[in-house]
């Protein structure tokens, strides 16, 4: 069988399931879940042995530090790939849900019921719990799914969609519920983007090269975000202690992940007593700082900051640092060089809290707290299908709510228009 084939029979597969998974009820999705956070554990040793496999090959490869970290399995990762299964079968299960049903001047009752969206593609890098997360999110919300991983963690990939599919053989669930795409061939991502019959919702999640090409080959709604430029402003009130704990958690605790900030903010009238202590805490994790003017005035030894630094999303121990002279000019500054991702606020003035979570349009903005809190399993989702920073339809990490809409529903006894 060709691409083109194997790619459309995986399509239409995924979309008879789809039509049958909205009717699955909530009992036996959990089920099905917590039977998967079970064998994902109970497997270990094998997914372990076949992402050694993709390691192997992603060094041959010579790529990046981040990429590998991302791409690297162990038995703390499966078990916590295991837990986020189990927690998103503790929570409720959104498919069903009625809101708003009010009663109309001629008698109708209209409301709104929330339905899964239907069949949802996800074309991912490197990061292999994706099809463990992607495939329980679609699960619970009702959604059949189709997974394409990249070649660099395709055994991985593999080993864990074959336990979840294993799984459904034993339940009432359609097998088709979890679809992965097994050929590396790039044709497959071409095939796959243009059917827009059969997919109802493409979720890329990777670097910006991978995701603006799906956008401009896709003929299917596409959710993304392009790049995660986050950063943290230190008000002139801030905690010094506090500022400095949270700045370098949210630089250094994971440099390679799209919610790590990219860019401090201070302002001028504490920059003189928290950049120097901030700077050894950064040069103890190593952090290389790349300053503006007024930055290298304070701290003469780092780089000089260039435009595109303000821009840059490293992914890496590297953080651009530009000292501002108000709120206003950090907001500005946000929204210019921004990518609507996460933004934090370290202050301890209450008027200037809410002007900052008010007025920058990221889709997450924290106050007192690190940006690495941008995820969806810290916000208690259980796990994200990804972070949007694209407000149609979801804006940040998405949930099971996210993976559903909701269609009107009207009871009527006899109504006609007139």
């Amino acid at each position: 069988m060709d691409i083109k084939a194997q790619v459309t029979e995986t399509g239409n597969e995924a979309r008879k399931a789809a039509g049958l998974l909205a009717n699955i009820s909530t009992t036996v999705k959990n089920r099905a879940l917590l039977k998967m956070a079970e064998v994902l554990v109970k497997e270990s040793e094998h997914i372990i042995s076949e992402n050694a496999r993709d390691l192997e090959y992603a060094r041959d490869k010579g790529l990046s530090g981040a990429m590998i970290d991302r791409l690297t399995l162990n038995e703390a990762a499966i078990q916590g790939m295991a837990d986020g299964l189990a927690e998103i079968a503790a929570l409720p299960d959104p498919v069903g849900e009625i809101t708003g049903m009010r009663k109309r001047p001629n008698g109708l009752l209209v409301g709104k019921k929330r339905i899964p969206l239907g069949v949802i593609g996800i074309i991912y890098e490197s990061r292999p719990n994706v099809t463990a997360d992607a495939a329980a999110l679609c699960l619970k919300s009702g959604n059949a799914v189709i997974l394409r991983g990249g070649s660099e963690a395709i055994n991985s990939n593999l080993a864990i969609a074959r336990i979840l599919q294993g799984v459904l053989k034993e339940t009432s669930i359609p097998e088709g519920a979890i679809q992965i795409i097994s050929t590396t061939d790039r044709d497959a991502v071409n095939e796959m983007l243009k059917l827009e019959e059969h997919i109802d919702l493409i979720i890329p999640r990777g670097g910006e090269g991978l995701i603006r090409a799906v956008v401009s080959m896709s003929r299917i709604p596409v959710l993304k975000h392009y790049k995660g430029v986050c950063h943290v402003f230190v008000d002139e009130s801030a905690d010094i202690n506090m500022a400095v704990t949270i700045s370098l958690n949210a630089k250094a605790q994971r440099p390679g992940v799209c919610n790590a900030m990219e860019t401090l903010l201070v302002h001028r009238n504490i920059a003189g007593r928290f950049l120097p202590a901030m700077a050894e805490k950064f040069r103890e994790a190593g952090v290389t700082l790349k300053g503006c003017d007024k930055t290298s005035a304070i701290l003469p030894d780092i780089e000089k900051a260039t435009e595109a630094d303000w821009y840059e999303e490293y992914l890496d121990l590297i953080l651009a640092v530009q000292v501002v002279d108000s709120i206003d000019e950090a907001m500005a500054h946000i929204e210019k060089y921004g990518s609507l991702h996460t933004e934090a606020i370290v202050t301890s003035d209450y008027k200037n809290s809410q002007r900052f979570l008010n007025e920058v349009n990221s889709s997450t903005v924290l106050v007192n707290a690190s940006t690495r809190f941008s995820d969806g399993f810290e916000l208690g989702l259980g796990a994200e299908m990804g972070i949007s920073t694209t407000k149609l339809h979801a804006f940040g990490p998405m949930g099971l709510e996210e993976l559903t809409t909701t269609k009107f529903i009207i009871y009527g006894d006899g109504q006609i228009r007139t």
